[in-house]
């Protein structure tokens, strides 16, 4: 027994995706398929989507936005776990995988459900607060550029309703949020976003050891 949270040695985090994973055949599919590009760092981890997908059932949000998209593996698994008649706003740039994501949430027949707006996430959470969108989201993913977190997180503030949540991935950023003097701006970017939730009075705050970290806000 322990009162802290486990290190994950290899065999202990093999154990826990033998006994808890329920990804279907489609979903390793892509992460197999994404593991092959030179950027498949950015794919979020197994458990995590299931995770996440388990928050979407309990949430049943109408509305959610995901900042960073890749190639759609945690779209996917909030799309699915979401009520029919919800949507999801998937915010990425311009590149190659936006069609293989395109091509996994047909084949996953979701892609009814998504929108995919490619152009800077900025300016796009900006766009969605003139359409009428502010107040009005139930969550809202953030799994992008690290220098733009803290920008994120009060746009992410103006779109959501009370008591709907943001998460930011790779909040532990692999334990380079320890260093002193970081010469990463993406690492000083996690940093300051780290401190400032952590006294945030517009929030209810969790970090979790899940993946590269995750935090999970809750707008008061």
């Amino acid at each position: 027994m322990t009162n802290r949270t486990l290190n994950l040695d290899p065999s202990l985090y093999q154990y826990l995706l033998d006994v808890s994973l329920r990804e279907s055949a489609l979903l390793k599919r892509l992460r197999d398929e994404t593991a092959e590009l030179a950027n498949a760092r950015w794919q979020i981890a197994p458990e995590q989507g299931q995770f996440m997908a388990l928050l979407v059932q309990l949430l049943a949000p109408k509305r959610i936005i995901e900042v960073g998209t890749f190639t759609g593996y945690s779209a996917i698994c909030m799309a699915q776990a979401m009520p029919a008649h919800g949507t999801l706003i998937c915010c990425d740039l311009a590149a190659d995988y936006n069609a293989t994501a395109e091509r996994y949430w047909q084949e996953a027949g979701v892609s009814e459900r998504i929108e995919q707006r490619l152009a800077p996430a900025l300016d796009t959470l900006a766009e969605l607060e003139r359409e009428g969108y502010g107040g009005t989201v139930d969550l809202i993913f953030i799994d992008a550029d690290k220098a733009n977190y803290p920008a994120y997180f009060e746009q992410s503030l103006r779109l959501l309703k009370p008591g709907a949540l943001v998460l930011f991935d790779n909040t532990l950023w692999s334990g380079r949020v320890l260093e002193a003097k970081p010469e990463s701006a993406d690492t000083r970017a996690i940093q300051a976003l780290n401190l400032q939730l952590k006294n945030d009075a517009r929030i209810d705050l969790s970090m979790l050891p899940v993946g590269d970290g995750l935090t999970l806000c809750r707008k008061r």
